[in-house]
């Protein structure tokens, strides 16, 4: 059958029909609020690049929680400002790290409430900026860099997080991590890899946030190239059978078909991670009054979830619930 018997405008035409048909909907359980915490710091400041974001410090941490709870977020992703850096690193897996005491208080005041997730890398902690141990000609040591990414998780969970989330993109990584956190006694602690993670221009506000910009050269040695597919199946495909419980692709728009490939080809939940750059651009866009933010966001994360997305990190997160139509 076809026109005048079928009208598709007919199920378009009111805002509750809109709204019952709609296939996919962004709730703010599905989303994960990413938290900058710095112990360098007293109040809270500014990321120039992210307009509207902040780095806070120590003794803000749970009134942030306590923000993202209240619009239905349940999850929150720690990353952390050391003091110090040095060349391994030490500040990551340190009983006494940012993160560590970030998700202690967190955990003591939320309890089972507020999913914690920790970001386990070095780069944040490194003061040449990259994501593992360097050797004396600047190359990243995959092997090497393992243990360290191993005692981070251990250290972090011990705190009080309750999933891990390795992004260094080392071979082997959630191999190593689970092994670490099973001989820990945590064998029950799930792992979200950060499988497919392009070496992508939209990471540069995050950067400045994490003050992780690396010091010489790049990380396109071990983050992925931006024009593989296959090589991104691969990476999901071996960090599951590593061990991972839940794989990410990163950054999210720009990756919108590798999203949609591995919900069709894993039965694993899929995570992507909207990522600074995007937010930028459209906070940047708004405040020139070119584009109206609300409407934009949600378009952008329900195409995200469209894509096959299970759940979003994203620095809108605390904003969304009041947006939903």
């Amino acid at each position: 059958m076809s026109f005048p018997t079928v009208r598709m405008r007919r199920l378009r035409r009111t805002e509750s029909l809109r709204a019952m048909l709609s296939q996919v909907q962004i709730q703010p359980s599905s989303l994960i609020y990413p938290i900058f915490v710095d112990e360098t710091i007293t109040e809270p400041v500014p990321i120039v690049t992210m307009q509207g974001y902040f780095r806070y410090p120590l003794d803000q941490v749970i009134g942030e929680g306590k923000a993202a709870l209240e619009q239905g977020v349940k999850s929150v992703l720690l990353f952390g400002i050391p003091a110090e850096k040095n060349e391994t690193g030490s500040g990551a897996y340190t009983k006494n790290g940012v993160v560590q005491k970030a998700a202690r208080k967190l955990k003591d005041e939320f309890k089972e409430k507020l999913v914690i997730i920790g970001d386990v890398c070095l780069c944040e902690y490194t003061n040449h900026g990259h994501c593992g141990v360097i050797n004396k000609e600047g190359e990243v040591q995959n092997d090497e860099t393992l243990e360290l990414l191993g005692k981070t998780a251990v250290s972090q969970v011990e705190s009080g997080v309750d999933i891990v989330a390795p992004s260094a993109m080392m071979d082997g990584q959630i191999f190593a991590i689970r092994e670490f956190l099973d001989e820990a006694g945590f064998e029950q602690t799930p792992i979200l890899a950060y499988s497919a993670k392009y070496a992508s221009a939209f990471y540069g506000p995050f950067r400045e946030a994490a003050e992780s910009t690396p010091k010489f050269g790049n990380r396109r040695s071990y983050q992925m190239s931006q024009g593989s597919v296959h090589e991104a199946l691969r990476e999901i495909e071996l960090d599951i059978n590593e061990g991972a419980d839940m794989i990410m692709v990163k950054p999210a728009l720009a990756y919108l078909d590798i999203i949609s490939l591995a919900k069709a080809s894993f039965d694993v939940p899929i995570v992507a991670y909207n990522v600074s750059g995007e937010y930028s651009m459209v906070k940047a866009a708004a405040l020139n009054g070119w584009i109206d933010e609300k409407s934009v966001v949600q378009e952008i994360l329900t195409g995200i979830k469209r894509a096959g997305a299970d759940l979003i990190i994203t620095y809108h997160a605390k904003d969304v619930k009041n947006w939903l139509k």
